[in-house]
């Protein structure tokens, strides 16, 4: 009865913790009787199992069949045994054989509840997979419970079993988060593991920012307001398409609210970013117009064939339209998801539209953040080559990879893993450092947050 008593109580405890359904109480125990019966009797051994849960009574009867020769004895019993205990008894009858529980040893009793446990567990893991696998793209929030070479876990406030984690290069390294601190990410996708599903949040991606705006504007909750594109670099500026569904309702006017305080909001979040809302449009010309906001084009020209727009605009626009480093160009661009090619009008009357002047500038800072692999110092040819045919080419490739990772991959030996760990633990030790509380860079300029009206001209507000 002890050892009944000690199984139940553990199932109470587990239904309690993880939150399992009291109808799932029976198959629990049962399973993990089962498992004790066949630790003490054999892999193929049959019960009926009955439980009375007021008092913590189990009662377990043994099934076997009548045989004229016994082949499984976890299973089977002879005609000659059985009917020791009743002599009608005959072959193809089947004996039942009360067992108490306190027959079971401590091996068994153990292997019940690690049964049970497996059970919860894999219950656990079917739950993440029902409740997330549908909601890439929503804003979730928790607590930062861990920070390793730069990663972030994340202990979900609703969903505590679900392991979360925000990779190295799904963070603005403005930021820094320090253990305990809360924070909200976007579910960017659901990964399997050995160990079960992981979620992958995100803070750099341009779904973060629709999450936010889909928080902050009602219209967009009840799908009146639609973000049809979004462009966006981390940290510094984001570019977003808007669409209303409904003529009477202003897309860019119910984004930006009243005197700014919803799109205010969405840049708060975003530590200051920012961010240029423009209406969608279905014609390239327009809407690659509107995308270069906050500069005034002049014109624009398409060419459908390639997918190149060429806007001309004034002398004293064209700083504005190609924005530092090429920036406001560059989103445009991934906005519209068109090539563009700017022009000065002076330019364009000199040269005609067979030059074109500027072509969407790369960061400068990319090469130096995300090196090829075959750029980094330690690293042999041989290794490189190995990384290089699993699909690894950069440094971001390979940042979020374990150990384990590596020695699954052919011809990486357990001392070119830890060689490898180690070329990642010394490359992201001082974002990591800054990550957990480091000192902040110096204060930048205080953005503002960028809207252009639904005119095809566009300003900055």
């Amino acid at each position: 009865m002890a050892a009944s008593l000690e199984i139940l109580q553990a199932i109470r405890e587990l239904t309690s913790s993880k939150q399992i359904d009291r109808s799932e109480l029976h198959g629990l125990l049962t399973d993990g009787i089962n498992a004790a019966l066949a630790k003490k009797h054999g892999p193929n051994v049959q019960a009926e199992v009955a439980i009375d849960e007021s008092n913590g009574a189990i009662k377990i009867v043994l099934l076997k069949d009548v045989v004229a020769e016994v082949v499984d004895s976890s299973k089977e019993i002879s005609l000659e045994e059985a009917r020791i205990e009743d002599p009608e008894f005959e072959v193809g009858d089947v004996y039942e054989k009360p067992v108490d529980f306190s027959e079971f040893g401590r091996t068994a009793v153990q292997a019940a509840k690690q049964r049970i446990i497996q059970r919860v567990r894999e219950g656990e893991r079917t739950k993440i997979r029902d409740e997330f696998s549908s909601r890439v793209g929503d804003l979730l929030s928790g607590e930062v419970q861990q920070i390793e070479r730069g990663k972030l876990v994340v202990m979900l406030n609703k969903f505590r079993e679900a392991e979360a984690i925000i990779p190295y290069r799904e963070q603005n390294h403005r930021e820094h988060f320090h253990q305990g601190d809360a924070l909200r990410a976007v579910l960017k996708r659901v990964e399997e593991t050995p160990k079960g599903p992981r979620l992958v949040l995100s803070r750099a991606d341009s779904l973060f920012v629709r999450a936010l705006f889909k928080l902050e504007v009602p219209e967009i909750q009840q799908n009146i307001v639609e973000i049809r594109a979004s462009a966006r670099e981390v940290g510094s500026r984001t570019k977003i398409a808007v669409f209303s569904r409904d003529d009477s309702v202003d897309a860019v006017g119910a984004c930006v609210g009243l005197k700014g305080s919803r799109v205010q909001a969405v840049v708060n979040e975003l530590g200051g970013e920012r961010i240029d809302i423009v209406p969608w449009s279905s014609d390239p010309e327009r809407f690659a117009r509107v995308a270069l906001a906050p500069a005034r084009v002049a014109r624009v020209f398409s060419d459908p064939a390639t997918k190149t727009i060429q806007a001309i605009v004034d002398e004293d626009q064209l700083s504005l339209a190609i924005g530092r480093n090429g920036q406001n160009v560059r989103l445009a661009s991934e906005l519209t998801e068109w090539k563009i090619e700017l022009y000065s009008s002076r330019e364009w009357m000199e040269r005609g539209a067979d030059t074109p002047m500027f072509a969407p500038l790369p960061s400068e800072t990319e090469a130096a953040t995300n090196p090829k692999l075959s750029d980094l110092s330690g690293l042999p040819p041989a290794t490189v080559a190995v990384l290089e045919e699993a699909g690894y080419r950069t440094l971001d490739d390979i940042l979020d990879l374990e150990r384990e990772d590596f020695l699954r991959l052919p011809g990486i030996a357990p001392e070119e893993a830890d060689r490898l760990m180690g070329i990642i633990n010394e490359l992201t030790t001082d974002d990591a450092g800054e990550t957990a509380g480091g000192e902040q860079p110096a204060a930048a300029e205080a953005p503002a947050a960028e809207t252009a009206p639904s005119s095809e001209e566009g300003s900055a507000s």
